[in-house]
């Protein structure tokens, strides 16, 4: 059992810091991430952790410096949000090529413009192609321990990928919770001492890395770093029920609440899921069947659990927090309701849009997604795919 503590968002993430001391920390502050970054530099300053701070002009250069650490041999962390993680673009792709397992903290935010400081997911969905591990947090405990996880998931040795571990801005970087702090050596036992795989520094055994590669390889170095996610799929499970049978708060790539005999359900993702599951027991209390899917683990994104885990609905909606543009509707949604059609489930599916720019998502209104639910698992009919939540007129 951990120490309890009353910590906000930022605050814990601050703390695992600590605890993990990580090799090199290079970064560039940005809102609503900034005090993450500040409250590390402290312990730096006050000698509390070994860590070789990196101050940086830019988050291209923050990112670039973390790749270049740790192929040089480190284990490295990273802080950013929205339009700081958009200037790291180039570079993320890179990391994940390299297979480096840089940790990365996503504060996330609205990505600009107009300009917003406030909570949606535009700035992590932008990147979910480019190949790192992303896992979501509800609350200020799970932003804790998804960092700690984080770190033994990337660096695996059947893994080795980056990670990146989100939580919503404001919304629980900025709120405090009574949490579990685990005692600095039983964090420090459970992730182990940093094991390089073939280090730059290394100068017994040279190699090149990141040269020009083209139509000749290019596309066979693609097929070997897709071969490395359902490992990493497998790793996240694997690594949330190690960290339970330690530490008692056992994770998965999903969390599930009312499926077994649910007729309706929503898929949510961090704090957004955890008023869900206010609604969710208020309607079982009015006898309604109402079900939640909260997902963890987006990317690997665990398409066959997913069809499964809901296969028994009579209607589903996914909530995103962002907007695909053009598409239609959002990016979870698509991944859903693609897996849910390869997994041969027919179930009526739909789509609403809340929360973008940290618009406040209230019971009544997830209720309001339900009570539509209901008339969609009546008709069996999908009128309108795609909805905006609390939009005004």
């Amino acid at each position: 059992m951990g120490q309890l503590q009353p910590l906000e968002g930022n605050l814990a993430v601050a703390e695992a810091m600590r605890q993990i001391n990580p090799d090199v920390v290079a970064a560039y502050p940005i809102t609503p991430s900034t005090e993450i970054v500040q409250t590390f530099a402290n312990f730096v300053a006050d000698g509390e952790v070994d860590t070789n701070y990196v101050a940086v002009e830019s988050e291209h250069s923050a990112m670039s410096a973390c790749t270049a650490a740790a192929a040089a041999g480190g284990r490295v962390m990273n802080v950013t949000s929205a339009n700081g993680l958009a200037l790291m673009w180039e570079i993320l792709y890179i990391t994940a090529s390299f297979r480096q397992p840089v940790i990365l903290t996503v504060v996330n935010r609205a990505l600009s413009g107009n300009i917003n400081i406030h909570c949606d997911h535009s700035d992590t969905m932008g990147t979910r192609d480019a190949g790192w591990i992303q896992l979501y947090s509800e609350n200020v405990q799970e932003c804790y321990d998804n960092l700690i996880q984080a770190v033994a998931i990337g660096e695996r040795m059947d893994v080795r990928l980056p990670v990146m571990s989100c939580l919503d801005g404001f919304l629980v970087s900025h709120s405090y919770e009574m949490l579990e702090v685990e005692d600095d050596e039983a964090v420090r036992e459970w992730i182990g001492p940093y094991k390089p795989n073939e280090p730059l520094l290394d100068v017994e055994n040279p190699y090149t890395m990141g040269p020009i590669d083209l139509y000749d390889y290019y596309i066979e170095h693609k097929y070997s770093q897709w071969q490395a996610y359902p490992a990493a799929k497998q790793a996240v499970i694997e690594e949330g029920k190690r960290f339970g049978e330690t530490f008692g708060r056992e994770y998965g790539l999903m969390e599930t609440l009312g499926l077994d005999d649910a007729d309706i359900a929503v898929v949510a993702m961090s704090s957004a899921a955890g008023t869900a599951k206010d609604v969710v027991d208020k309607l079982r209390d009015e006898g309604v069947k109402a079900g939640l899917l909260k997902l963890r683990c987006f990317r690997p994104f665990p398409g066959e659990e997913i069809a499964a885990a809901l296969a028994g609905c009579k209607a589903v909606c996914v909530m995103d927090r962002a907007a695909s543009f053009g598409a239609g509707s959002g990016p979870l949604f698509h991944e859903i309701a693609a897996a849910m059609y390869t997994g041969g489930q027919t179930v009526p599916i739909n789509n609403v849009i809340y929360g973008l720019g940290g618009r406040t998502v209230k019971p009544a209104d997830i209720e309001s997604v339900y009570r539509g639910l209901m008339e969609i698992a009546d008709t069996g009919k999908v009128e309108q795919v795609c909805t905006w939540l609390s939009v005004r007129e």
